[in-house]
């Protein structure tokens, strides 16, 4: 029970790596709160799994009170927040043309795989430097980034290739900034993951030239989550994690 005490909120906890990620951290002993944009029977069903060390928040976070609305609701929920774990996120198309759309597409991009994870790490670094260190870290924040941070998206997706690299570069400067304060920062950054998101996206094609045979189980990306919010390596700080099962290596 490494995570017994600790009090953690995912965000876009209703399925795949969030689910995933929820479950484990509440199985290794933590407090879970997890989030979704409105209730549902999926929801219901995780809460059940939990217990009494689950609890749910509700917003959308590219809303312009959003991430506020649901920060106060995950610290409202045990007393407070050890760990934020910023996974909500979408794949949202930026084409080049008509203007509107490539507007729409920035805007939306930004909003929730930008401005939304920045506003909640902000609200996370107020809380933790409030904090005496005590073993070593006033809290963690863990960004899930992408490959797409590193190398860029396809011709769709500039902008959220973009995003993503903003929240790398944000989750860089957090450790960097806050370390003395006891704040550690983490980005994770898997490729194709096993979710609704990746169904129907990965080509048999591209399946067949993935050096394991298969895209990474989002139960993958919960361990390593997992082992960083524990605080166990307070000098990985600053570290991006690659997950993609040697598809992308840097």
């Amino acid at each position: 029970m490494e995570l017994g005490g600790r009090t953690i909120l995912v965000t876009g906890s209703s399925r795949g790596i969030g689910r995933a990620t929820a479950l484990l951290l509440h199985e290794r002993g933590a407090r879970v709160v997890v989030h979704a944009r409105s209730p549902s029977e999926r929801t219901s069903i995780l809460l059940e799994q939990l217990g009494d060390r689950g609890a749910l928040v509700t917003g959308d976070l590219a809303a312009p009170d959003g991430a506020a609305l649901v920060w106060e609701g995950a610290v409202a929920a045990f007393g407070g927040v050890d760990v934020l774990v910023n996974n909500a996120g979408a794949w949202i198309a930026s084409e080049l043309a008509p203007d509107d759309a490539w507007r729409a597409g920035w805007d939306a991009n930004l909003a929730l795989n930008l401005t939304a994870p920045a506003e909640l790490c902000r609200f996370a670094i107020l809380h933790f430097v409030d904090r005496e260190p005590g073993d070593g870290t006033g809290g963690v924040i863990i960004n899930l980034v992408s490959r797409s941070a590193h190398r860029g998206d396809d011709a769709e997706h500039l902008a959220y290739g973009a995003a993503k690299g903003g929240l790398l570069a944000l989750t860089r400067g957090i450790a960097r900034g806050y370390g003395r304060s006891g704040v550690l920062a983490y980005a994770v950054a898997p490729g194709w993951v096993a979710t609704e998101l990746a169904d129907g996206a990965v080509e048999q094609s591209v399946l067949e030239a993935l050096p394991l045979g298969e895209v990474t189980p989002a139960a993958d990306v919960a361990e390593v989550i997992a082992f960083l919010a524990s605080g166990r390596a307070r000098h990985t700080t600053g570290a991006t994690i690659d997950i993609t099962g040697a598809d992308y290596v840097r």
